[in-house]
């Protein structure tokens, strides 16, 4: 402005205030910006908590927003019983609102009774960050339990009979792990008590089972125990993979054993024909651990509903992803209710006759 001071002092005055209320002015204008970005600001924090605590609220109910809960599920292999779980477990999930395709989604894959698949396929969920894992039989849940530990993935089980001797619970009332579910415990009593009514002459007994399978050597220690009681004699053979099957179950048969007794071995009941056909050709029974073996030519067992106890699985797994249980604090289930089965077509090819104890036996064909 110094060249500007030739102008009268009127006009100087009238430009230095027309100065200074246009600087008020911007101030004014710079103020009600600031304050107007700062309301922004509140709101939008508002806004991001009110959202989070409603993400917290619908994932505790199992009801993600506009997002499927997913499930995987490793059935260790191609067999009914564990069919029937996979079936029931739909049923059990139905039954409590989470409906397969609508709410939920469910990964089913299949181990093809190969414990490095169940391993490969269980990492793959993980890393994915499904929701929850299932595993059906004691090999596919020890896969889903090794890959899901340290993580906040829970993982339940059915069709384990021994989940504390497989390390996936610390015990039965309280697992102490991010792991349950539902046991298919054998009645190996009534089972003795049964071979020995169809059978009142034998003597030996024949096993065969999968060594690195846990429910299968706590099944065979178990079954030493009662047989005594009933002037049994166990004659063991172990496999290792489903290649030697065929060799154990003649070998076994060979060493003059009266019949067989299979447990929920699932190497040995996926190469069930193997087992069957040394049998058959010696004519001596096989007695199975569940229905379906009975149905597929085994003489008799006393029969689990794996259908019923998938449904169960599917119950407890709905009370997790809702929040009202944690895992670790809800007891593993134990299956209580049995029924004799028998075959009969089996039951003539022998040339044996229904005992009397058991003539209310259920015929399965």
């Amino acid at each position: 402005m110094a060249d500007d001071w030739w102008w009268p002092k009127r006009n100087r005055r009238k430009t230095i205030l027309l100065f200074l209320e246009r600087k008020v002015s911007e101030m004014k204008q710079l103020k009600k910006l600031a304050a107007s970005i700062l309301v922004l600001a509140l709101t939008a924090s508002l806004a991001a908590c009110g959202a989070g605590g409603s993400s917290s609220s619908q994932a505790a109910s199992g009801q993600s927003s506009g997002k499927k809960l997913q499930i995987g599920v490793i059935q260790f292999a191609p067999h009914p019983s564990l069919d029937n779980c996979y079936k029931g477990f739909l049923q059990g999930l139905e039954e409590v609102g989470y409906k397969n395709g609508q709410n939920v989604t469910i990964d089913l894959q299949n181990a093809q009774g190969d414990a490095a698949n169940g391993d490969l396929i269980a990492k793959n969920m993980v890393s994915k960050k499904y929701d929850m894992i299932m595993g059906i039989a004691t090999p596919a849940a020890m896969s889903a339990y090794s890959a899901a530990k340290g993580t906040d993935i829970p993982v339940v089980f059915t069709a384990v009979s021994d989940p504390v001797s497989a390390g996936i619970v610390k015990s039965l009332e309280k697992p102490g792990t991010n792991c349950t579910g539902t046991s298919d415990v054998l009645p190996l009593e009534e089972q003795v008590k049964m071979i020995r009514a169809f059978l009142p002459q034998a003597k030996k007994i024949g096993v065969l089972y999968t060594t690195s399978e846990p429910n299968s050597v706590s099944q065979l220690a178990s079954l030493k125990k009662i047989a005594g009681n009933y002037g049994f004699e166990i004659v063991e053979t172990g496999v290792t993979n489903a290649s030697e099957v065929a060799t154990a179950a003649a070998s076994t048969v060979a060493k003059g054993v009266d019949c067989l007794n299979n447990f929920t071995d699932n190497n040995v009941v996926n190469n069930l024909s193997s087992v069957l056909q040394a049998a058959n050709k010696k004519k001596i029974p096989v007695f199975g651990s569940e229905v379906e073996q009975v149905k597929n030519g085994c003489l008799a067992s006393q029969g689990i509903d794996y259908v019923a106890l998938g449904a169960q699985t599917g119950k407890m797994a709905a009370s997790i992803l809702k929040g009202e249980k944690k895992a670790a604090d809800l007891p593993v289930f134990l299956v209580k209710d049995f029924s004799p089965v028998y075959n009969k077509t089996v039951l003539d090819s022998l040339g044996l006759s229904l005992p009397k104890d058991y003539e209310n036996a259920a015929e399965v064909k």
